[in-house]
């Protein structure tokens, strides 16, 4: 049985990794023919520019290959917005025009590659080999970049994170060994507390960064192993109700029978900490926080609702973005780094699920998590 189990875990992957071709032109027999050929890919055909740009947004795609004159949009409109969109995506442009202006239009806007009409059915193939090359290694520098870039945003915020705490528990300490504070005065008490806390915080942040650190280093594959959800979750809810320590907060969790899925048990784990943590912490002195599991026909949902302080409609699409974090309070001093949700989303889709969030200022938060049942769990 636990041969079986790896041996669809590995068909799992394998398939997700089957590159997708978006075939764009308007003649149903020149996809056809491409399609045929290709038969070693995904592929997704559209009739026009429009129709491919939409199937684009939807996500998925590695590389585009376009036909020049279309209606509605063109193969050159296609390109650039295509460009403007994603950078790293790799289109190439079949042509039966041999057209300067339009060969020159199309390296303008960063066309990858050329194949002309009547189809040459070997160069199609090598063109689009040569193609999914070149897109892993446009990838690899734009992740090299972005890299560069995280790690100074990163270091900047993790320094104004820490300058705060610890300049209050210099300044207390100072004016304690000065004489300025007497140590038995009630004022002064209630500043231990204060800098206790700071304190506390401190180490929490620590914690935090070891913990991304962690996520950081995981790689970017999934471990697959079996697991229970059904036991996962009510765990990950104790756990989070004790480190909150938020008495006035209650806590219930509901579950369908869900069956034993593959998944990577410490990024599932993560995600849905993640989601349950943010619900207590922006619950109000007193609440309620509910997580349900619900098996349905081809996916198992994680929901997870508070009725807290809610987040304001306008910032809900930045929720997922690297260090936006939510000033609910409004007090214009968030604690964190704002890396949570980003790879709660991350760890999610790349076992194929999803995530959404809908809230209401004043009125709460819910979250719905779901993940593969069929495709996932072991035969």
């Amino acid at each position: 049985m636990l041969e079986l189990t790896a041996q669809h875990s590995q068909e799992l992957l394998q398939d997700r990794e089957k590159k997708t071709i978006l075939i764009v032109d308007d003649e149903g027999v020149i996809r056809d023919l491409c399609r045929r050929v290709l038969n070693d890919y995904h592929i997704v055909e559209a009739e026009d520019g429009q129709e491919a740009y939409e199937i684009f947004l939807r996500g998925g795609i590695d590389v585009i290959l376009t036909d020049v004159m279309m209606p509605r949009m063109d193969g050159i409109e296609l390109l650039k917005k295509l460009k403007e969109r994603e950078p790293t995506m790799v289109v190439i442009i079949m042509t039966g025009f041999a057209d300067k202006d339009l060969i020159l239009k199309a390296l303008k806007a960063d066309a990858d590659d050329f194949i002309t009409k009547p189809l040459n059915l070997l160069q199609l193939k090598s063109a689009i080999s040569k193609a999914l090359v070149k897109k892993a290694l446009k990838e690899e520098i734009a992740n090299l970049r972005n890299l560069d870039r995280f790690k100074t945003v990163f270091l900047s915020l993790i320094s104004h994170k820490f300058r705060t705490p610890i300049t209050s528990i210099s300044l207390f300490l100072q004016n304690l060994a000065s004489g300025i504070i007497d140590p038995s005065d009630e004022g002064a008490k209630e500043h231990i507390k204060l800098i206790y806390n700071e304190a506390c915080y401190l180490g929490n942040l620590v914690t935090d960064l070891l913990t991304f650190s962690s996520v950081m280093d995981s790689g970017a594959g999934l471990h697959l192993e079996p697991c229970t959800l059904n036991l996962l979750l009510p765990k990950l809810l104790q756990e989070a109700q004790e480190v909150a320590d938020r008495p006035g907060v209650t806590a219930h969790i509901t579950q369908d029978t869900v069956p034993e899925l593959m998944l990577d048990r410490d990024k599932v784990c993560f995600a849905v900490r993640q989601v349950i943590d943010n619900a207590i912490k922006f619950s109000k002195e007193t609440g309620v926080v509910c997580v349900t599991l619900r098996n349905l026909e081809d996916q198992c949902e994680i929901t997870v609702q508070d009725d807290g302080i809610g987040i304001p409609t306008e910032q809900l699409p930045k929720l997922f973005e690297k260090f936006y974090q939510v000033d609910a309070e409004h007090t214009g001093q968030v604690r964190g780094f704002g890396l949570g949700l980003f790879y709660v989303r991350e760890f999610i889709r790349m076992h194929g699920g999803t995530v959404s969030i809908d809230s209401e200022e004043n009125v709460g938060t819910r979250v719905v998590i779901t993940l593969p049942n069929k495709a996932s769990q072991s035969p």
